[in-house]
């Protein structure tokens, strides 16, 4: 396992450096997101990912920020999830200063004016929007819905229109404040990385004050109990092509098995050699996408199965899925199946890592989670150590018929409309 050094105040950081690229990216996390969220506050997480592009005391305008990055031809940006939030910046590894202090001073010298709050208020309504007017992005965010109802893992990550509106600057402030510190945050440098780049943090985000104070934690998902018919969460839309997402529960971040659920995942559906892409797309001309996906937060994963698909075959469709997860949990994978997963992922792995922004992903997620690092190679060597039996007894386990949730994006009015096209599940 790999350690993170620190800086004084006891913030973590990575340095990657490898050949083979002059780009430098500068990755930093903070363990925060939507599920941390009160009441008051939805969407709160993402509305303070934004007020950080607004302006600083040493750059007071959106665009002083935009022009010292657009001028080396930099790409940046930033991200919030339900368990983490990421403010990231690529640049040549030449002007590393340059991006280190310029992330430095948007997450602590932020102004936060409350000119700049209420239009932004407005960006963030426009982009919910976005997200619940495309179908294929929104189905996702009801699916999760429909898993982690009553938990804050269900609501959606921007909020409500309302909830934006609503939220006082006090109170962003104060949640701001108790989940910004060094303690809860990671850097990480990976590509390019200069000599100096210690200096450089040191002389930035080591100059943070340290706090001793306990950040309030998380709401922790608990047992997905049984039940005969999925859950179920639709959105009424006229459309031709439905999507729809089918999702169980799996074990969280960090357990024994998720090496071999991500092996499933990938004979199932993480490819165009996979068996629901042959089955339904190829065999049956069904759809033209379908995907299987396993991801975890640190109590609880989704293990997901997603595809546009003709509203008049969804009966057709659904069948075809459903038999061939049962057929997986019955008579397992081949040997052939199992060792070109083992491959895919290796060789998906090797060529993410190629590049700066991935690699500082990988390393930055690991840390926040665990508090230390597994190297690439030593997770594919475990991966090598999946046996079929492995796969077939997770298959067991996780795609329990009790414990499916769906959700459906289409031209469904009712529950009872659309549960006539799932097939009998047992």
């Amino acid at each position: 396992m790999i350690k993170a050094k620190r800086l004084k105040n006891g913030m973590r950081y990575h340095l990657v450096p490898f050949t083979g690229t002059e780009a430098m990216t500068t990755l930093v996390l903070t363990k925060v997101g939507s599920r941390y969220e009160p009441e008051t506050l939805l969407g709160g997480s993402h509305f303070i990912e934004h007020m950080m592009f607004k302006g600083t005391k040493k750059r007071p305008k959106t665009i002083d920020i935009s022009k010292a990055l657009d001028r080396y031809g930099a790409e940046y940006n930033a991200y919030t999830g339900k368990d983490r939030t990421g403010y990231y910046v690529k640049i040549a590894g030449d002007h590393a200063q340059v991006a280190i202090e310029l992330l430095y001073d948007m997450l602590f010298h932020s102004l936060y004016e409350t000119k700049e709050l209420n239009r932004e208020r407005k960006v963030i309504i426009e982009e919910i929007k976005m997200y619940e007017e495309n179908p294929i992005l929104h189905v996702g965010d009801l699916l999760e819905q429909a898993m982690f109802d009553g938990n804050p893992l269900g609501r959606e990550i921007a909020g409500t229109p309302q909830s934006v509106m609503t939220m006082k600057k006090a109170d962003i402030m104060t949640y701001r404040g108790q989940y910004y510190m060094p303690s809860e945050m990671v850097i990480v440098l990976a590509g390019k990385v200069p000599t100096s780049a210690i200096e450089l943090l040191r002389a930035t985000f080591g100059k943070v004050k340290a706090t001793k104070q306990e950040p309030p934690t998380y709401l922790p998902f608990g047992e997905m109990p049984e039940r005969k018919t999925p859950r179920l969460v639709r959105q009424f839309k006229p459309l031709k092509q439905i999507q729809i997402a089918l999702g169980f529960p799996m074990p969280g971040a960090g357990h024994k098995d998720m090496l071999a659920i991500k092996l499933l995942s990938t004979i199932l559906g993480g490819a165009m050699s996979s068996r629901l892409f042959i089955e339904v797309r190829e065999k049956r001309g069904l759809c033209y996408f379908v995907r299987a996906t396993s991801d975890a937060y640190e109590d609880v994963g989704t293990f997901v199965i997603r595809a546009g698909l003709d509203a008049e075959r969804l009966a057709l469709a659904l069948k075809t899925i459903v038999n061939e997860l049962r057929k997986i949990k019955k008579a397992g994978v081949t040997a052939q199946e199992l060792r070109y997963a083992k491959d895919h992922i290796e060789g998906a792995t090797k060529l993410q890592l190629e590049d700066s922004s991935q690699r500082a992903e990988y390393y930055g997620r690991q840390e926040l989670i665990f508090g230390q690092v597994e190297s690439p190679q030593a997770r594919l060597d475990k991966i090598k150590k999946v046996t079929r039996r492995d796969i077939q007894r997770v298959a067991n386990e996780v795609l329990n018929f009790k414990k499916l949730s769906i959700a459906a994006i289409g031209p469904y009015k009712t529950d009872a409309a659309l549960l006539k096209y799932i097939p009998v599940l047992s």
